[in-house]
C-alpha cells in the first residue's frame, strides 16, 4: 500500500449526514445517517480527501429551520511535506455552506435546543397536505423574496450538489424582481415534539421552480410602435408575465425515497402550474434518469383518465376513406390531433414530454398479446404491415410508424448520414428498446395506483376519525353545558 492510498479515503464514505431534533438533553438524531451520492463537485472529480486516517465529516442539520453544522474528527493527520499537505476540509465546505455551520459543537446544540422552535411555522402558504404510513406531511410553497426561505434554502442548498449530478447552489443574492421568479417548496413532516420547546416539523425535501418569460405574439394584430415612458412608472412583476415554469432543483431525502414524496411534491408543482393563468406550459431542467421516471408517472396518473374520457385511440384504417395512399405516416388520420393539442395546452404539458406520455398510453391500449411482449407474430406484422387481419394488430403497427417517425425526427442531423439499410436497422432497434422501457414503466404504474389507493383511503380514514373526534368533543361540550347549567339553577339568588 503506498503512502497516498494509505492516508487518501473516499469522501463519499467520509460525509455523514443526519438530521437532527431537540431531546430532553441534547439534539438526537431522526432515523440514521445517511451517505452523500456525488462529493466531486467539492472534493475534486476522484472524490477523495488526502490527509487523514479514520476521517468522518459529521454534516448535521436541524430538522425545523435547516441550521447546519460541520464537525470533523480522524484518528491521524498527515505532517504536510513540500508540496504534500493535508486537504483543508473546512475551506473546501465554505463555498457549500454558510457561515454558522462551523460554529462550535455547544452552538450548535444550544441552537437546536432553543425555546421558541416550538413557534417556527416554514416560510410561505401550506399548498399540499396528505398522509403516508399514518404519518402526516406538508408541502409549503414560498417566494424566494422572502428572507425566511432564502434563510432556508441557503443553509439546505448543499444537498443539491451531494444528491444531483451537475447540481449547483442558487445565487441568492440577487435583486428582489429576479428573486420573484422563484418558488421554493418545503416538504416537512408534522411530528411529535419529544420536549415542550420542540419544532413539530422535521425536513423530508423540497423543490425549487422559476418562470421564464414566454413570448406569445398576437397575430391578429398588426404591430404598431407606441408611445410611453421609459421605464415604465409601475414596474411589471415576474408573476404578471406569461411564463413558462421550470423546474429547477428537486430533492427527496434518502430516508424517505421511494414511498411517495416525489410524486406528491412534483403533482403540488403541476397543480400551482395548472391554477396560474399566466403559466403557459411546465418544463424540468437537466432531469436525470430517476427524476424522468417519477414525472412519467405523475405526468401519466395526470393524463390517463383525460385520454380515458375521449377514448382516445389509433384509428386502424387511417386510408378507410381516402382513395390516396402516399408514403408518409398518415398522422392526422391516425390520431385526433386537434383534439391532442388542446389537451396538452389545457394541462401545461410540454410538448415533448406530452408526446411521450401519449405514446406510452397508446401502446397500453393496445391488449397484451398483440404486442412484441405477448408474443405478436413480429415477422407477419412486418409482412402485412397495414394489412393485417386484426385491428389491433394495424393498430400495433402504426403505433410502430408513429414511434419511429418521432425518433427520426428527433435524431434526424444522425440518421441522415447513414445508408437506408442501416437507418431502418437503428430505428427498429430504438423502437424495441422504448417499448421495453415503456412495459417496465407499466409495472411501476401498477405499484404506484396501488400504493395511491391506499393512500387515498388512509387519507379519507383519518378524515374520518377527526370527525368522529370533533363530534366526541361536541358532545362532552353540550352535557357539561347542561351540568352547569342544572347546578347553577339550584343555586340560592344573591
Amino acid at each position: 500500500m503506498s503512502a497516498e492510498s494509505e492516508w487518501s479515503c473516499d469522501a463519499n464514505d467520509a460525509v455523514q449526514i443526519s438530521i437532527v431534533q431537540a431531546d430532553q438533553q441534547k439534539p438526537k438524531t431522526l432515523g440514521s445517517s445517511f451517505h452523500p451520492q456525488f462529493t466531486y463537485p467539492i472534493f475534486g472529480e476522484e472524490e477523495r480527501i488526502f490527509g487523514y486516517k479514520g476521517l468522518i465529516i459529521r454534516l448535521r442539520f436541524a430538522a425545523h429551520n435547516l441550521r447546519p453544522h460541520v464537525h470533523i474528527s480522524y484518528d491521524e493527520k498527515f505532517t504536510a511535506v513540500d508540496d504534500a499537505a493535508p486537504v483543508d476540509i473546512n475551506n473546501a465546505l465554505r463555498d457549500f455552506l454558510p457561515e454558522d455551520a462551523f460554529s462550535t459543537l455547544p452552538e450548535f446544540e444550544n441552537a437546536v435546543q432553543e425555546e421558541d422552535a416550538k413557534d417556527f411555522v416554514p416560510p410561505g402558504k401550506v399548498a399540499h397536505s396528505y398522509f403516508i404510513g399514518g404519518r402526516n406531511y406538508e408541502i409549503w410553497a414560498a417566494s424566494l423574496a422572502d428572507p425566511q426561505a432564502r434563510l432556508l434554502l441557503n443553509r439546505f442548498q448543499i444537498m443539491t450538489s451531494l444528491y444531483i449530478e451537475g447540481g449547483l447552489p442558487l445565487e441568492i443574492n440577487d435583486p428582489e424582481w429576479t428573486l420573484e421568479r422563484w418558488t421554493v417548496y418545503f416538504v416537512y413532516e408534522k411530528v411529535e415534539p419529544p420536549t415542550p420547546t420542540g419544532s413539530q416539523y422535521s425536513i423530508v425535501g423540497y423543490a425549487t421552480t422559476y418562470r421564464l418569460w414566454f413570448y406569445q405574439r398576437d397575430r391578429s394584430e398588426k404591430p404598431t410602435a407606441k408611445d410611453g415612458p421609459f421605464p415604465a412608472p409601475e414596474p411589471v412583476r415576474p408573476r404578471e408575465l406569461p411564463s413558462r415554469l421550470r423546474i429547477a432543483q428537486f430533492l427527496v431525502l434518502p430516508p424517505h425515497q421511494g414511498t411517495g414524496h416525489g410524486v406528491n411534491l412534483y403533482n403540488t408543482i403541476h397543480t400551482a402550474c395548472f391554477n396560474d393563468p399566466t403559466i403557459i406550459e411546465l418544463t424540468v431542467e437537466d432531469p436525470n434518469e430517476s427524476f424522468d421516471v417519477l414525472r412519467d408517472s405523475a405526468d401519466f396518473h395526470i393524463l390517463r383518465p383525460e385520454f380515458l374520457k375521449h377514448n382516445l385511440n389509433i384509428n386502424p384504417d387511417p386510408w378507410s376513406n381516402t382513395s390516396k395512399k402516399t408514403k408518409r405516416v398518415p398522422t392526422s388520420s391516425l390520431l385526433p390531433i386537434n383534439l391532442l393539442n388542446d389537451i396538452r395546452a389545457n394541462y401545461k404539458i410540454e410538448p415533448t414530454q406530452f408526446a411521450h406520455i401519449q405514446e406510452m398510453f397508446l401502446l397500453g391500449q393496445i391488449p397484451i398479446k398483440h404486442r412484441r411482449k405477448g408474443g405478436a407474430n413480429m415477422s407477419r406484422l412486418l409482412i402485412k404491415k397495414h394489412k393485417a387481419d386484426n385491428p389491433d394488430d394495424r393498430r400495433y403497427y402504426w403505433w410502430r410508424m408513429l414511434t419511429k417517425q418521432r425518433l427520426y425526427k428527433r435524431s434526424r442531423d444522425m440518421l441522415i448520414q447513414l445508408t437506408m439499410s442501416e437507418r431502418h436497422h437503428a430505428l427498429e432497434e430504438t423502437v424495441i428498446n422504448v417499448e421495453d422501457g415503456y412495459e417496465q414503466l407499466f409495472g411501476f404504474f401498477e405499484d404506484r395506483e396501488e400504493r395511491l389507493n391506499a393512500q387515498q383511503e388512509e387519507a379519507e380514514a383519518s378524515n374520518k376519525r377527526d370527525q368522529r373526534t370533533k363530534r366526541k368533543f361536541t358532545v362532552e361540550d353540550d352535557e357539561e353545558a347542561e351540568e352547569e347549567g342544572s347546578v347553577a339553577s339550584k343555586r340560592p339568588k344573591a
